[in-house]
């Protein structure tokens, strides 16, 4: 039975923390406009140096590559693909807006905690190949022998984030002591 109530428990975190963004004005703005960043670092993650070399010609081509990009997403790893990109994006959103909320209201003592989600950060990432910031740090080799091509990397990462917004719950809310063990 405790179970089930430790299950209850962080299934209103979960619901309470993706919640929460949407309560305010300036919330809803931070997690769109985070969740657009997001969104685009991901997709032109996917082919950095088409991307590098369409941006550098002029800002212009920028609705152009994103397009493409995103069709090449779609067309490579299917609708799921593309979901598992957006779902991560609004996570994300999500997330950074909890954390600024959790760290206004606890401080920056807290920040030990708020770590925790740094992983999902670092193994979700890049659209196509689930590289993210790895990529970026040389570990893209690694990450592309993973198997399914690396959609495992990209699901555990986007869990980690699930994770971390039912354990955190509502930032204004204290979710400890919930369950009596």
């Amino acid at each position: 039975m405790q179970t089930r109530s430790r299950i209850r428990v962080y299934l209103r975190n979960l619901s309470e923390a993706v919640v929460y963004p949407f309560e305010t004005w300036s919330g809803t703005v931070g997690t769109v406009l985070v969740a657009s960043i997001t969104y685009v670092l991901l997709i032109l993650s996917t082919m950095p140096t088409f991307s590098l070399q369409m941006l550098g010609d002029g800002l212009h081509w920028a609705d152009y590559v994103i397009l493409s990009l995103t069709e090449t997403v779609y067309r490579s790893t299917g609708p799921a693909g593309l979901a598992t990109v957006v779902a991560y994006a609004v996570f994300t959103g999500v997330a950074v807006v909890n954390t600024i909320g959790q760290l206004r209201v606890v401080g920056v003592s807290s920040l030990t905690g708020l770590l925790g989600v740094l992983p999902a950060f670092l193994a979700s990432g890049c659209a196509s190949c689930g590289a993210g910031l790895l990529g970026v740090l040389g570990f893209v080799g690694g990450v592309a022998v993973l198997p399914y091509d690396g959609a495992l990397a990209r699901v555990a990462g986007l869990a980690l984030l699930v994770v971390f917004l039912g354990r955190a719950g509502h930032p204004e809310r204290c979710a400890v002591g919930e369950v009596k063990g």
